[in-house]
């Protein structure tokens, strides 16, 4: 009769063991792969959040400057009517003309500014509501990366402990973050205290 032989218990459950390592193996890389795209996203809100504000900072700054100069105007006109009303009767009918034509330019200098300003200011606010989208977006991503960072830790922990709990757990916490990643991107909820 032929010898069978019998597996070796210990070599089963290194073969086993090494099955389970390859595997965790294979999803950590999965949540490094999650990490780096919620990383990018952190950077990329974080990027367009900080450019989004330096724009609207300058819209806001432009509007300024044109508030000012609405004001010179505004200002020389007031003069020039006081003066056209303290000297209208000392002054020709030539003179008072010529004053009121230049209180006209310069009333139509300061309308074009008051428009110019609204203009500026509508660009100003757009921007403004731009950084606030990228504001609201970037602690999910933030979130995003701490949640994967630990699953990568706890399925790093599950290889050298062969916990087959410590795996599930890190997966949970890996599927907690690619929701929150992609909550980043989409915006699909706001979490209340995110606000």
């Amino acid at each position: 009769m032929a010898e069978v032989e019998l597996p070796n218990l210990k070599e089963l459950e290194e073969i086993k063991e090494k099955k389970f390592t390859r595997r965790v193996a294979l999803v950590t890389a999965v949540f490094a792969v999650v990490l780096a795209i919620a990383s990018l996203g952190g950077n990329h809100a974080m990027k367009e959040m900080l450019l989004a504000q330096q724009q609207a900072s300058d819209q806001w700054a432009y509007y300024q400057a044109k508030s000012i100069r609405e004001h010179l105007y505004k200002s020389q006109k007031l003069m020039l009517e006081n003066q056209v009303d303290l000297l209208s009767q000392t002054l020709s009918p030539e003179s008072v003309e010529k004053v009121n034509a230049s209180i006209q330019v310069l009333a139509g200098q300061e309308s074009k500014f008051a428009d110019d300003k609204k203009e500026i200011e509508h660009e100003a606010r757009k921007l403004e509501k731009e950084r606030d989208i990228y504001r609201s977006r970037d602690p999910y991503f933030e979130y995003a990366e701490v949640l994967l960072q630990i699953a990568i830790v706890m399925a790093s922990v599950s290889i050298i402990s062969a916990s087959r709990a410590v795996f599930c757990f890190s997966v949970l916490v890996a599927l907690l973050g690619a929701f929150m990643c992609a909550n980043g991107y989409l915006q699909i909820f706001a979490l209340p205290f995110l606000l």
